[in-house]
């Protein structure tokens, strides 16, 4: 990972601006400090739905929905309690590339989210997908616990390849809360990802970063790609056919992603990595509410 500085003056400036909207934000709705949890409960309030999977209570199954679209899909409610907010930051070395690299702007995503999380006195459980498995943070609450937690991030180091899987599954999930995985996902197993947040009743929002160079690759001549994570060389000349086949397989694997999201009732948020920090934060923060 390149040495550049991570939580740097321009990213404290920004977490003073989310701090003012925050606090207008509450003080518009009436609210003293601590928000809704946006863990889903049994409450009166309804909140959203989702597709019914074996094990949901048959109660929730809304039937007029069944009359509309033939499938099944349950209500989702609202509890008023402390949210349960976990953040995984994938660090398999996929993760350390770009211009600007994609490690740096998914620290900087899991340090402003741990702030708002925090700060609207709520449960943080930071974890880290590594080559080893996963490394879980003890979980923390209230603004004093922020700067020992971007000292955890600072610290993370980005290198080997990841079981995303098998990570969240060590992480134990305990009980129901926002699970927020911060991954470029180059993985073959997303679908088994989902199923299983869905299965420990979390609300799953997914935070695609990838650098411009991945978005909008720019390649000329013969070029020697390696693959970041296993070694392997692949050797290629740049032209207009490979150009598009890229281009189709990139769209394809975007389309499932959006796919698989609706499916267990994920939200999906792609950023890049040379965004303005700003423009970043503020799609993160209407995709999670804050």
């Amino acid at each position: 990972m390149t040495e550049e500085k991570i939580f740097d003056e321009n990213f404290y400036k920004k977490l003073n601006i989310l701090r003012t909207k925050a606090r207008m934000n509450r003080a518009a709705a009436g609210q003293s400090g601590a928000r809704k949890s946006r863990a889903k409960g049994s409450s009166v309030e309804f909140s959203d739905f989702r597709e019914y999977m074996l094990g949901d209570d048959i109660r929730r199954i809304d039937w007029n929905a069944y009359g509309r679209f033939d499938r099944l899909f349950v209500k989702l409610f609202n509890e008023e309690k402390e949210g349960v907010f976990r953040v995984y930051v994938d660090t398999s070395a996929s993760m350390d590339f770009g211009e600007k690299s994609k490690a740096a702007c998914a620290l900087r995503i899991a340090g402003a989210l741990s702030y708002c999380v925090l700060e609207n006195a709520d449960r943080l459980v930071l974890n880290a997908i590594t080559p080893g498995g996963v490394v879980k943070y003890k979980s923390v609450t209230g603004r004093n616990a922020f700067a020992r937690t971007l000292e955890k991030l600072e610290n993370m180091r980005f290198d080997g390849k990841a079981d995303t899987l098998e990570a969240i599954k060590r992480s134990e999930i305990k009980s129901a809360g926002m699970s927020i995985i911060i991954s470029d996902f180059y993985t073959e197993n997303l679908e088994d990802i989902l199923r299983y947040l869905a299965y420990t009743k979390q609300e799953i929002l997914l935070v695609q970063v990838l650098s411009r160079e991945e978005a909008e690759p720019a390649l000329e001549g013969t070029l020697s790609l390696i693959d970041s994570e296993d070694g392997s060389e692949l050797r290629v000349t740049a032209s207009g056919a490979l150009m598009k086949t890229y281009r189709e397989n990139y769209e394809r694997f975007m389309s499932e992603m959006d796919r698989l999201s609706r499916k267990y009732g994920a939200k999906h948020l792609t950023v890049v990595s040379d965004e303005a920090l700003d423009e970043i934060f503020y799609k993160i923060l209407t995709r999670i509410g804050m």
